[in-house]
């Protein structure tokens, strides 16, 4: 939803690996229960939406809800508006970081957005106070910051030849908790919490196909640090293409890219 240095976003580029990108959320979704509070109209939030169009997944499911879909990124919020369904599905700007619920909610969820806020599951409590009794904050969190595509991104840029200009850019490594710290945090706040971690081994197609991935999520920082300077870009690029080649080598049937990711649903209790 947000990054501290406000990477500039491409929502097709996101959007090539759609379904591979929108599976975690219909996991999400099939661990929380229909009987939201407020029901047959409940509120909902989705924080970080991205391109709108997982959150349209929130209309299908509660189809009389009020669902508000927010981001800050401008590219992302025009993708999204094609998705609006007035007076029940709108988006508006708005950072996770800073967002002051004015409602109260059955419902506020997130999906592959609070990775990119530092500290985040310390505004849980914030959060939880704008549910109604026996309402649900559910997120997931990619887990693969450990991954060949995360290590070897990390280690180009803080190579000597890099480091100048992208010292830090869009290190996201300790923003993430294990699963058990969630589970502790959200059964401190005095939730019952359901909290679990899926490792998808996703075949993608295509040459470079991991490169074409994370163009969409990982390199946006990067790619927004470099993007005055296009022969710098395409250097890196380069060099970058290069170490996934030999990490992920295509096999017959495409190129496996093993993906984990973490999943809490927390209910406030009634």
């Amino acid at each position: 939803m947000t990054a501290p240095d406000r990477p500039s976003w491409d929502p097709q580029q996101y959007l090539r690996h759609a379904d591979h990108r929108t599976r975690p959320f219909h996991d999400l979704l099939a661990r929380i229960g229909d009987g939201l509070p407020g029901r047959p109209a409940p509120r909902i939030a989705d924080l970080g939406c991205g391109a709108g169009n997982v959150t349209t997944l929130l209309a299908d499911r509660w189809p009389g809800a009020r669902i508000t879909g927010y981001d800050t990124s401008p590219e992302m919020l025009a993708e999204a508006a094609a998705h609006a369904r007035p007076p029940l599905l709108d988006f508006a700007e708005a950072d996770a970081t800073t967002w002051e619920p004015t409602e109260t909610y059955g419902l506020i969820v997130s999906t592959s957005a609070l990775q990119w806020i530092p500290g985040h599951a310390d505004h849980f409590p914030r959060w939880l106070d704008a549910l109604a009794p026996g309402g649900t904050l559910a997120f997931q969190v990619p887990g693969n910051f450990t991954a060949p595509s995360h290590t070897l991104l990390a280690g180009l840029r803080e190579s000597d030849r890099w480091r100048p200009r992208l010292h830090g850019v869009g290190d996201r490594t300790a923003s993430v908790l294990e699963p058990v710290d969630y589970l502790t945090r959200l059964r401190d706040l005095g939730c019952t919490a359901d909290v679990w971690e899926t490792t998808y081994l996703q075949t993608l197609h295509g040459d470079d196909a991991v490169l074409d991935w994370v163009k969409g999520t990982a390199l946006r920082p990067v790619l927004t640090a470099l993007a005055d300077d296009p022969a710098a870009r395409e250097a890196f690029l380069a060099e970058y293409r290069d170490l996934l080649r030999e990490a992920y080598p295509p096999g017959p049937y495409g190129t496996v890219f093993p993906f984990r990711r973490i999943f809490a649903v927390a209910r406030k209790e009634k």
